[in-house]
């Protein structure tokens, strides 16, 4: 009985993220075994306000980013069955999904994504700038990753995932140009791209 307990203390520590992922993988087996339309629908509720988010982080239009919304979340529906956990975690797959869509779409409207001289808003790196997000919803590993930030990295960065500011709007507040708020935010991405791993 004590070593039951002793597991359902093990247990109990399991971060957040750690049961999300776990449910998600479920679900998406629901999906591709029996398309299950409850499954998905849990599924949609969670990702398509976060994928909203991380597309209009990227420069969609609002319109853009619902439409593109649909494109994943229906691909997902279809591919459901080509999900492989021991490859990714479920929102890997998913905000992959999403930047490939987004990229897809710029090629279509045959226009730059970017302004001269700038990197691709695919991002700064899409992978990481979905890790920002997944750690936005457990703030205090979040903070423990921006300390490793000078002090106005970490200032975009907070306002960006945690105060779910637009790059415009933190240009504002901080009274500095639109270029520099993005210069900051690569530079965060970049001096995160290890430290991240220490956090997953």
């Amino acid at each position: 009985m004590q070593d039951a307990g002793q597991r359902g203390g093990v247990s109990e520590l399991r971060s957040p993220t750690d049961s999300i992922g776990a449910h998600h993988v479920a679900l998406i087996r629901r999906v591709a075994d029996s398309s299950d339309r409850s499954a998905f629908a849990d599924l949609y509720t969670y990702y398509a306000p976060r994928l909203k988010t991380y597309l209009r982080r990227l420069g969609s239009s609002e319109a853009a980013a619902e439409e593109l919304v649909q494109e994943v979340m229906l691909q997902v529906w279809r591919k459901a069955a080509l999900f492989d956990p021991t490859r990714a975690a479920v929102t890997t797959w998913i905000f992959t999904i999403a930047r490939n869509k987004r990229i897809d779409a710029l090629r279509r409207e045959r226009r730059p994504e970017i302004e001269a001289g700038d990197p691709p808003p695919a991002v700064y790196d899409a992978p990481l700038a979905e890790r920002a997000l997944e750690l936005a919803y457990d703030s205090e590993r979040l903070q423990d990753a921006l300390k490793t930030l000078p002090e106005s990295q970490a200032t975009v960065i907070s306002m960006s995932f945690l105060e779910d500011k637009t790059h415009s709007m933190i240009a504002d507040e901080l009274d500095i140009p639109l270029g520099t708020v993005k210069s900051r935010l690569r530079l965060a991405f970049r001096r995160l791209r290890h430290v991240f791993g220490d956090f997953a």
